[in-house]
């Protein structure tokens, strides 16, 4: 398999980006390498990697959204390749408008599996699409910015970013 691979700077630290022809495969933090290179290892095993500038126009996408056009990333055809769960947790991610949040027992529900709310959370831990995914937009049942890979002030970043209100006690001090 050939993906392509661009570096994209933004507000809150570099991102890596692949893609093949047609669809964005994976997006995250450059200093989260780890969680990309897991990710592409379990999925695409050994791909042939090709440096590219600005691959099927996501790089440019990619700042329009960070410029504040939040909309930009809806259109990104994305495919992660992840289970079948998985999968429908990242479509039912992406229906999250900008600037609104879903705690993951809400987002359950929403999938027809009130009871899946640990399940939710860990397919929402395995995202490789990081912001295009939007899995910054979970919270805790009460609120509460919890876990996201690449830290809670990045996560409390997008959501300021996006216009979601965020009270004080959703807002702890980043554990890092």
């Amino acid at each position: 398999m050939r993906l392509y691979r661009d570096r994209v700077p933004t507000p809150i630290g570099a991102m890596l980006l692949l893609a093949d022809d047609d669809h964005l495969r994976v997006l995250e933090f450059e200093d989260q390498i780890d969680r990309l290179d897991d990710w592409v290892g379990h999925r695409f095993g050994r791909p042939e990697l090709i440096d590219a500038a600005d691959p099927l126009g996501l790089s440019t996408v990619l700042a329009a959204y960070f410029a504040g056009r939040l909309d930009a990333i809806d259109a990104i055809a994305a495919h992660a390749g992840g289970t079948p769960f998985q999968e429908g947790v990242w479509a039912a991610l992406r229906r999250i408008p900008a600037g609104q949040t879903r705690t993951y027992g809400a987002l359950a529900a929403e999938l027809g599996r009130p009871a899946a709310q640990r399940a939710v959370g860990a397919a929402n831990g395995r995202n490789p699409l990081a912001v295009v995914v939007p899995c910054h937009r979970l919270v805790g049942a009460d609120g509460s910015l919890t876990g996201y890979g690449g830290g809670i002030q990045r996560k409390r970043w997008l959501l300021a970013h996006e216009g979601a209100r965020i009270t004080p006690r959703a807002s702890p001090a980043d554990p890092a």
